[in-house]
Order: C-alpha cells, then sequence, then structure tokens
C-alpha cells in the first residue's frame, strides 16, 4: 500500500501528544520556580540587592519568551497537516518544545546572580 502525496498518516499524533505531556507540566514547574527564585535574595540589601533586581527581571522575561516559545512550537506541531511531506516537520517541532523549555531554563538560572 503506498501513500500518495497529501494522504492523511495515522499516527502523527503521538509525537505531539508525547512533547504535550513533557513540556507544559515542565514549563509550569519552570515558571513557579522562577517566580519564586526572588526569594533567594531576600536577605540582600543595598547594591546587592538592586544587582539581583535588575539581572532577575531580565532573566525573568527571557524565562517568560522561552516558555511561550515552547507553547508555540507544541501548537505547530498539532496545527501542520496530517500529511506525509508533514510527518518529519511533526516530530522535529515536538521534539523542540520540551527542549526549549530546558534551554530557557538554563539561561534563566545562567542570568540570575544566585546570593552566596
Amino acid at each position: 500500500m503506498s501513500i500518495t502525496q497529501g494522504t492523511s498518516v495515522r499516527g502523527t499524533w503521538v509525537g505531539p501528544l508525547m512533547a504535550t505531556v513533557v513540556t507544559l507540566p515542565a514549563a509550569l514547574v519552570a515558571y513557579i520556580i522562577g517566580g519564586l527564585s526572588p526569594m533567594a535574595c531576600d536577605a540582600c540589601d543595598g547594591a546587592e540587592a538592586e544587582r539581583f533586581t535588575r539581572r532577575f527581571d531580565t532573566a525573568f522575561t527571557f524565562l517568560q519568551v522561552g516558555l511561550l516559545a515552547s507553547v508555540a512550537l507544541l501548537l505547530v506541531s498539532w496545527g501542520l497537516p496530517r500529511t506525509e511531506e508533514n510527518v518529519t516537520r511533526r516530530r522535529l517541532f515536538a521534539a523542540l518544545a520540551p527542549g526549549t523549555v530546558v534551554l530557557s531554563v538554563i539561561l534563566f538560572a545562567g542570568i540570575v546572580p544566585w546570593p552566596n
């Protein structure tokens, strides 16, 4: 049985579903931890607190943009047509979504100046 171009392919929902199951909880945990991380500098004062606040604001913006990008990748992986020519694209976008969450968390942790 051969598949012609434009024909719907069965099972193309598996990649986006697995990515969704991994990405959405990971993004929620990352957002909560990122939102609670200013408490790490509760004892900071003066210049150290100002430095932490400036860097945290930048880092949290990067985290939010990265998490939104991961959701956008999920939406693209779900939204592509279920045709043979899009199978690889759907899998690629599905795989990039959780990777974007991980990259966003690493970037966030690298920017924030954690107090000693």
